[in-house]
Order: structure tokens, then sequence, then C-alpha cells
């Protein structure tokens, strides 16, 4: 099969949907919500980074906490400042760890969130609440959110898909109460050692077993099924249904086209870290949401762990930043200059952030209370820092934006209204945000 370019991909798919100007809203929710605003965005790609990742020794740079290295902190532990340099990046002057030297070099490009905080300062509900806005019940994930807001670009393939997504968290890609089209599709499973190693292969992909015309017609008889069930009882159950088998025929032909990566070019396979053993398989999955974005999808999450460092913090954080350095600044340059960087939002977060004391002199606590997020694309202002924690790192303290704020500020990037886009169940109307959230439109361009 020749290399797929961009056009090549939408030819192929032979699915790309005109959006209407609602999106979805026209089929699926009420016609009178005017939620869409103006916006460069069309996609999301979203690198989650589990176990919390430390905001002062990455994106914020804290020199007096270095001074008060070895002191008494205000909760009873020894004050521990950065290992690691930080050195002013790009023409902004952006201030970022030595554990980023190629991403360093995209600095102009990123707009650090510097004031984020998390209600929750344990992971599992940390991660809850920061792909679905409530950390106690299931709700629809953030990716199910934008593709119910905006709706598919191409019928042929996933609008929102999870690569190599933790083992066993299927609610942070679920679509809750939200219809099932609108779920992730997982691609692959998260490694044991949890850094994002494991398979990357959609399984089933192919039936073995009968013919495709025979396939055909096998489909083409479920679906009869499911349409006069539905019509007999209105009961969305088969409707659903319905739409599952459709997508699940059609990508058949879709998918294994755009996961084969084997004829990019060798420069391309370089820029993405592909020819090294410790960026292989991040620089794979990051390949892999690009050539989504190229063909249509709405939302691609690629989850990276391993960064929750109590002890040996110092050798844990440069072995995995060495593993996502070079495929996050390849996925950035090549967003460019294939020029879908302006309607692409890429988004870095973990849960919560860590704190500016150790117990362990090598290592640190959980800090829910501030750490940094970043973004980059999809018309937000580049080379630019939002909000700050306090000198030491240990809460912010301007610019705050808590989970729900940080949920408005990606949907108002893609052009949502935060606070219109909402789905009926159980007899109310619910949203994202639940009754919070305000977008921080500083950043955008």
């Amino acid at each position: 099969m020749k290399n797929l370019s961009r056009r090549n991909l939408l030819k192929m798919s032979a699915g790309i949907a005109a959006v209407n100007g609602l999106g979805v809203y026209a089929a699926d929710s009420d016609s009178k919500q005017q939620a869409l605003l103006p916006a460069k965005a069309k996609s999301v790609i979203f690198l989650n980074m589990t176990g919390a990742p430390s905001h002062v020794d990455t994106f914020d740079y804290k020199p007096e906490l270095a001074k008060q290295t070895g002191k008494r902190g205000k909760y009873g532990q020894s004050m521990l400042g950065s290992p690691f340099k930080f050195k002013q990046q790009g023409k902004s002057g952006l201030w970022i760890s030595e554990l980023f030297p190629e991403l360093g070099k995209m600095a102009d490009e990123l707009c650090l969130l510097k004031g984020m905080y998390s209600s929750q300062p344990n992971h599992p509900q940390a991660q809850t609440l920061m792909h679905t806005g409530n950390f106690q019940f299931p709700r629809p994930s953030l990716g199910s959110w934008v593709l119910y807001g905006l709706g598919s670009q191409n019928k042929n393939i996933p609008g929102f898909i999870s690569l190599t997504p933790p083992s066993g968290k299927s609610a942070l890609f679920s679509s809750g109460f939200l219809p099932t089209k609108y779920q992730g599709t997982m691609i692959g499973q998260m490694s044991r050692g949890g850094r994002g190693g494991g398979s990357q292969e959609l399984p089933n992909i192919a039936n073995k077993y009968i013919s495709k015309e025979l396939q055909s017609k096998q489909v083409k008889f479920m679906q009869m099924l499911n349409q006069n069930q539905y019509k007999k009882t209105g009961m969305n159950e088969f409707k659903n249904v319905h739409d599952s088998i459709d997508m699940a025929y059609k990508m058949q032909d879709s998918m294994p086209a755009i996961m084969d990566i084997s004829k990019e070019k060798k420069s391309v396979q370089k820029l993405y870290g592909l020819e090294e053993s410790n960026t292989e398989s991040f620089g794979k999955q990051c390949l892999l949401a690009r050539r989504f974005v190229e063909a249509g999808a709405r939302f691609i999450e690629i989850s990276h762990g391993s960064w929750d460092h109590h002890f040996s913090m110092k050798a844990d954080m440069t072995a995995r930043s060495n593993e996502i350095d070079i495929p996050i600044a390849g996925l950035l340059k090549d967003l460019k200059q294939k020029g879908l960087l302006e309607s692409t939002l890429v988004v870095w977060s973990g849960e919560f952030g860590r704190t500016p004391e150790s117990p362990t002199k090598d290592g640190r606590g959980h800090n829910n209370k501030g750490y940094t997020s970043w973004v980059a694309g999809g018309g937000v202002r580049g080379g630019m820092s939002y909000g700050a924690t306090d000198p030491m790192g240990y809460e912010a303290v301007d610019g705050r934006l808590s989970t729900h704020d940080w949920h408005a500020t990606i949907l108002r990037i893609m052009g949502i209204d935060h606070e219109k886009l909402t789905y009926n169940y159980a007899g109310r109307d619910f949203r994202l945000t639940d009754v919070y959230g305000e977008a921080a439109t500083q950043i955008l361009s």
C-alpha cells in the first residue's frame, strides 16, 4: 500500500462529514442550543501523564525553593529544590527544565498553565475527575463530550480514540449516559510497567471466518432487525447497537491503512524517535495520533505512566522524560509542518502535582493544590505562561484553574460554550463542568 498523504487518507476514508454548524446538536440534542463559538481547533490530542509529574521539576521554575533545600517546610518535611537545571527557551523565554531539551525548542508554541489545582489528592479519584468532571459517579469523559458537542468528521472511523489506556480504567474513556457512539475506542493497553509500551494493535479488526461479501449480507440483515425493533419500540438501545455495528464494519477497511506507519518516511520516523528503543513506543503513539487527526478523528488520548515519584525521583524522572521528550517535540513539529497545528489542540497534563517538600530527599508527595499543565496549537497563544503557584510551589495563587475551569477552557478552545453543552439524563440536564467552570479566554490568540 502506498504511503498515505493527508489527501489520500481522506479519500481512502470517504467519510468526511460536513458539520452543519451545530455539530450533533441538531441530531442528538435540543437544536435551540447555540453552543458553538468561533474557533480554530477541530481536533484534540490529549497527552495524559498518569501518576502526576512534578511541576517544580518540569515547567514551574522555583529558584527560591532551591535556596530553601534542606530547611524545614510548612508541613514538617525537608524542602527539596529541583535537581534539574532550568533555562529560558525560545524567543518567549519560557523557563523549561533540562528534562525536556527537544520540547524546549518548541517553547514558543507552548502555553504553560501554571495555576492548575484539583480537589482530589489521590490518583484514582483525581484521574477520574480530570477525565469526567466528577470523581464519585460514572460520567461521560472529556473526549465523549467533545465528540458529542462537535460531531464526527469521518463516519468511517471512531471520533474518540484512546491509545494504550491504563488497564482497568474504562471510566476514563466511557461515554457514560451519552449514546455509546461517543465512547472512546481503545487501541492496545498500557504495559504492566505503566509506561505505555504495551500492544498498540486494534484487536478483531479482520474477520477470518467469512468472506467480505457474506459479512456484508450478515451486517445488512442485523441492521434491518435493529431498525425494525427501533421503529417498533423507540428504544435507543437498538439504535446504539445499529450505530456500533455500522462503525465496526466500516473500520475494517479504514483503520488498518491509517495504523500502518511502515511507509512513513524515515525522516518522519526519526522525528518521532521510532529508531530508538526508549522512545519507540510513545513515538509510535504520537505518530498514530497525527495520522488519526489527518483522517478526521475528533479526540485522541495517549497515556504515559509511572510519574508517581515518591522515591528515586531524579533517576526515574530522567527516564520517563527521555521516553516522551523527542516524540512530543516531533509531534508538534510534524503538525506544524503539515499545517495541522492551528486546527489541532495538543494538551499535556497529569492529575495533580508534587510537593516542594520531600520525605525521602529524592522524591515528592502528592500536591493537588498547585501544578502545571500545558496546551499548544488550536489557536492558543504560544510562548506564554498563564497563572502561577507561590514561590515554593505549594499552591496556585494566580490565574487559578480548577479542573472544571480547565475543562471549560478546553471546550472554549474547541469552540464550545461549556454552559450550553448539556445532555438530559434521568430528568435533569448534565454538563461536563456541572455548575462550575470559567474558561481562561486570555490564552486565546
